[in-house]
């Protein structure tokens, strides 16, 4: 284990990392896995997609329906991440279904798990340090396994799991990750670290050898590009992001599209 935590510590590529990880859980019986993190929550609880690095190995059809059809937003697990900190094995959900507290919309999301083989597995819902921060793993136990044999496994291993996930999620939450729609480019990225650094229009201007005029564009294209209406909040999510202050040839991870719909 410990010849793959430094491995995993070491690479600063999101795609390495998340492979070796998905390979080592399916060692412990969870073959296939949904990783989301939302570094920036304007407001809890109405979280765009689009600000959320997603990897996941599941099959391309199950995420066609699961995030392009917006499935997630009915999934009681989804729910108990989004609103807990901690691990929930998925007998939760047939508790809260015993008992008839989820919604029609929510069993029909059950049926479509359970035709994909979606059935027993547990969730993690991290701590993160900003609580505008919000980052959860599901481990889906591989076909064949019911719940009862998941929390066995889970039993004898919780502690090694439990490990294994948040360094992996430490490690990518702390990497500069964008999705494709939120980057920032060079001088958009430039301009806002300036701001940062108190600095006026004029004096970035002056700085960067630019018209004022063009400083204000590059500010708004880097507002629009993180869907913010102020350059103080595109200066707060951009930090979130980790896209302010890169180390030389420490470049954005973006979100490869592919890893998402489940083709890697």
């Amino acid at each position: 284990m410990l010849e793959h935590l430094e491995k995993v510590l070491l690479s600063d590529d999101v795609e390495t990392i998340w492979s070796m990880h998905c390979s080592l859980m399916a060692q412990y019986g969870f073959d296939r896995l949904i990783y989301a993190f939302i570094p920036y929550r304007a407001v809890p609880g109405h979280d765009d997609i689009a600000d959320a690095l997603i990897l996941s190995n599941y099959d391309t059809a199950y995420l066609r329906s699961f995030l392009h059809e917006k499935m997630f937003l009915e999934s009681p697990m989804v729910r108990w991440t989004m609103s807990n900190t901690g691990v929930c094995s998925w007998n939760w959900v047939e508790d809260q279904r015993r008992l008839g507290l989820l919604s029609e919309t929510e069993q029909q999301v059950l049926r479509i798990n359970a035709a994909h083989g979606v059935i027993a597995g547990y969730s993690i819902a991290f701590a993160d340090s900003s609580a505008r921060s919000k980052g959860g793993i599901g481990l889906c136990a591989e076909r064949g396994l019911s719940q009862t044999e998941v929390d066995d496994i889970w039993a004898r291993h919780e502690r090694e799991l439990m490990v294994l996930n948040l360094i992996v999620h430490l490690k990518i939450s702390n990497l500069p990750l964008v999705t494709a729609r939120r980057a920032l480019t060079v001088r958009q990225r430039e301009v806002l670290e300036w701001v940062a650094d108190g600095k006026t229009i004029a004096d970035i201007a002056l700085i960067m050898g630019l018209t004022v005029a063009t400083v204000e564009k590059h500010l708004r294209l880097a507002r629009e590009a993180l869907d913010v209406e102020t350059t103080a909040q595109a200066v707060l999510k951009a930090t979130m992001q980790k896209q302010l202050f890169l180390r030389g040839g420490y470049q954005n991870h973006v979100l490869n599209p592919a890893i998402a719909e489940g083709e890697k």
